[in-house]
């Protein structure tokens, strides 16, 4: 665990360089805007260890799978988002010398990632081996309002020399990604054109073949004075260079913007033209405007989503950091786009979509956002449907059963770990239960006749087809598979995923019910698209549902992860060395597998899901015998715990778990930050506080709250929208009080008790213990 970043409520502060934290400092300090992003690599040249990174959404390369052994139906490429085009860099000569901190002396240094204004500043003094001191001032920011562009501010001051200084800002295509299998290059030139001041440089993907234009506008000033620039390139290369004399006390400004375009979202043929009009826009605007609409588009959000905490600035800082990493990498605006679990501050897992989007990240985009930006994450798998088809009859199913990839970026499956890939299928019955979750929270079920009603069909032929008769339990049973806690491979009957397919079952049935009775002939349409048989498939999935088989323990009263789980040794978390700690670091695989310790929540994410079928003391006893075998060694894991103690009103584990889940990346819990973000557990973080200590529930139509103040607080408040209505919910130690923002009535219920809320008001002051 590290310990280094400054508190603070608005910004996340390093103060002094420490090159062994400064790729932790890369995926910390990242910034994007939901189009592109990047690390928060330096501008200068810098020879010491970093992960390069610049990211487009939406553009990936099907790296080749490297096994060593193959097995029928496996993908044979792992798509992976690539490093494209680093368009923040500056070369940097003082004399004979160029300017790298990890040869210079460093005696000063302060990073600020300002999430209150959507930017990244970094200040330095350094000394060359010359003696020769310089200051450095930076400042740069992705544009949300704007999310093509970029912009950056760079001042290089003397301050005792007097010397030549050039400096020369660059595009640079010859890039690659770190984790390439076969350390391929991914990009090939397909032109590059250079105006004054001016560069545009066009790459293509190789296979892919999407190309993206990189164009940027450099202004230099030495002390105010413009400096005329000249022109430098080389294939995948484009500059624009000066050599200016700087004296001591005088300074050098380097002012760059930059915008990113792709064939994504524009003509091929086009993309040059287009980037010329995308960049004069912004260079009217100068890089002073620009961040001015960056602000007032970040205080929009803030508006919209922000979670206050009075009394603890830890964890102030930390909630606003999940929130501000969150709008960073998904805003909505394209259906096309996912979440990956490092969204724009790394490499790892490819930046493909996973199930964390479905399981852990609508809830918060369905809070926080128009519902829009939810629903095109649903639309994202609907679109994906006839994919998640094809994926199924690679492993032998048919008759339109489908099965979503466990890793994908254009629906289809490209993980390639057995266990994983054809084993851990409860990934179907988070998609459904997505659809379940989004029409609770919004009411919109229409859409169900739009797109919903064909997915689960999918699915639920999908879950029919997996299981089998055993004649043994007189049940439908489900053997080889994994569930969430990925410490346990090729299990049967996970209880988890027995759980969800039996539930997908049921309310497909349901759904189905609820567009032919509201929608009738768009219901038609549905079983001539799908050649849904409703009596036959509807008796097959109903003998299923109500016939499946769930591993569960009379003496203990739990329900079993799987079969036999019982058989393993029943170690305590409690009782482990902590040298021996995380195992997936000390532990051979063999012994983890053969171990009862859980990865992340497995049963209890179940319970999650469904906790009203539960009475808080079969919940009680579940958690109290998972948690204590957890090692939460996935991001995942601690904000499930957190939400469920809070039900428990066990209110030292959930803010333990709380700010485990918090504080994940900014304290290094995991030893693993410098590979980038947990970006879908932030999502977790937000679940934490406002479904955990506010209690936020949806039930019947109506917002239930069900609070609790933690105890290292004064009071906490958050924004919501729901239905319509935006929300303003304080809690306090014996109160809580809803704000309605807006223009029409709404129920609530606190402690079972219903209360309207008209517009406009403080709408309900509920007085008492919360506890």
């Amino acid at each position: 665990m590290k310990n280094y970043i400054k508190a603070d409520e608005w910004n996340i502060i390093e103060e002094g360089f420490d090159p062994h934290l400064n790729k932790i400092s890369e995926s910390l300090f990242s910034i994007g805007n939901g189009r592109m992003g990047q690390r928060a690599n330096f501008e200068e040249s810098y020879s010491g260890e970093t992960l390069q990174g610049n990211y487009v959404a939406g553009v990936y390369y099907p790296d080749k799978t490297r096994v060593g052994w193959w097995k029928n139906g496996y993908p044979e490429y792992f798509a992976k988002v690539l490093n494209a085009t680093n368009w923040i860099g500056i070369h940097i000569r003082i004399g004979d010398e160029i300017l790298d901190l990890n040869t210079c002396k460093v005696t000063e240094f302060k990073r600020i990632l300002n999430m209150k204004e959507g930017t990244l500043s970094r200040s330095f003094r350094a000394e060359l081996k010359s003696g020769k001191i310089i200051a450095v001032e930076a400042i740069r920011f992705c544009s949300i309002a704007d999310d093509e562009v970029g912009a950056l501010h760079y001042r290089l001051s003397a301050i005792n020399f007097d010397a030549a200084v050039q400096l020369t800002s660059f595009l640079d295509g010859d890039v690659k990604n770190q984790d390439s299998n076969y350390d391929e290059k991914f990009w090939d030139q397909v032109s590059q054109k250079q105006e004054e001041n001016t560069d545009y440089l066009v790459l293509r993907t190789k296979k892919t073949a999407f190309e993206v234009c990189t164009v940027s506008r450099t202004t230099l000033l030495n002390n105010g004075a413009s400096q005329e620039l000249k022109q430098v390139s080389k294939e995948k290369y484009l500059g624009q260079t000066a050599t200016s004399n700087l004296t001591q006390g005088g300074h050098i400004d380097l002012y760059k913007i930059v915008a990113n375009l792709s064939s994504e979202n524009y003509d091929k043929e086009q993309l040059l033209n287009e980037a010329k009009l995308r960049i004069d826009m912004a260079s009217a605007k100068g890089f002073s405007q620009l961040w001015k609409e960056q602000a007032e588009a970040w205080a929009k959000k803030w508006e919209e989503g922000d979670i206050i905490i009075e009394g603890d600035v830890a964890a102030q800082q930390a909630i606003r950091f999940n929130i501000f990493q969150l709008n960073q990498t998904y805003t909505g605006k394209d259906a096309r786009l996912n979440i990956g679990p490092k969204g724009f501050t790394g490499e790892k897992y490819g930046g493909s979509t996973y199930w964390d989007t479905e399981a852990y990240c609508i809830p918060f985009y369905l809070s926080v956002a128009p519902e829009e930006v939810a629903k095109n994450l649903l639309v994202y798998r609907y679109k994906h449907l006839d994919k998640a088809i094809e994926n199924a009859a690679k492993l032998g199913f048919k008759d339109g059963a489908a099965l979503y990839p466990m890793v994908t970026m254009n629906g289809e499956e490209c993980h390639n770990e057995w266990e994983i890939t054809f084993e851990e299928i409860h990934r179907n019955g988070a998609i459904a239960f997505a659809i379940f979750n989004y029409i609770r929270y919004t009411g919109e079920e229409s859409y169900l006749a739009q797109y919903g009603l064909e997915v689960l069909i999918g699915i639920a032929r999908f879950w029919k087809q997996r299981v089998n008769w055993s004649a043994d339990k007189n049940k439908f049973v489900m053997l080889g598979v994994t569930g969430p806690n990925e410490y346990e491979n090729n299990i049967n009957n996970n209880w988890y995923t027995n759980k969800l397919a039996a539930w997908c079952l049921k309310y497909t049935i349901a759904a189905a019910a609820k567009v032919k009775e509201q929608a009738p002939e768009q219901y038609l349409k549905i079983l001539q698209k799908t050649g849904l048989q409703e009596a036959q498939e509807f008796q097959d999935w109903t003998s299923v549902a109500e016939q499946m088989y769930y591993p569960f323990d009379e003496k203990t009263g739990v329900f079993l992860q799987q079969d036999g789980f019982l058989d393993k040794d029943q170690i305590l978390v409690k009782d482990l060395p902590a040298a021996e700690r995380p195992l997936n670091q000390k532990w051979s695989w063999d012994r983890i597998l053969r171990s009862c310790f859980i990865k992340q929540a497995d049963v209890l994410q179940g319970m999650y899901f469904f906790e009203e079928e539960y009475d808080l003391e079969t919940l009680r006893k579940n958690f109290n015998f998972y948690e204590s075998r957890t090692v939460h060694e996935s991001s995942l894991s601690p904000c499930v715990h957190s939400i469920l103690a809070a039900k428990l009103n066990d209110e030292e584990k959930a803010y333990e778990f709380y700010l485990r889940t918090a504080r994940l990346d900014l304290d290094d819990y995991n030893n693993d930050t410098e590979d980038g973000l947990h970006i879908t557990s932030m999502a977790g973080t937000w679940m934490s506080v406002v479904e955990g200590f506010a209690g936020m529930r949806v039930r019947n139509g109506q917002l239930v709250f069900q609070p609790f103040l933690p105890k290292n607080w004064n009071a906490f408040s958050f924004s919501i929208g729901f239905r319509g209505v935006q929300l303003k919910v304080s809690i306090t130690a014996d109160q809580i009080s809803i704000r309605n923002n807006s223009d029409q009535e709404l129920q609530i219920v606190v402690f079972n008790q219903a209360y309207p809320v008209p517009h406009g008001e403080k709408v309900i002051s509920y007085k008492g213990a919360l506890a």
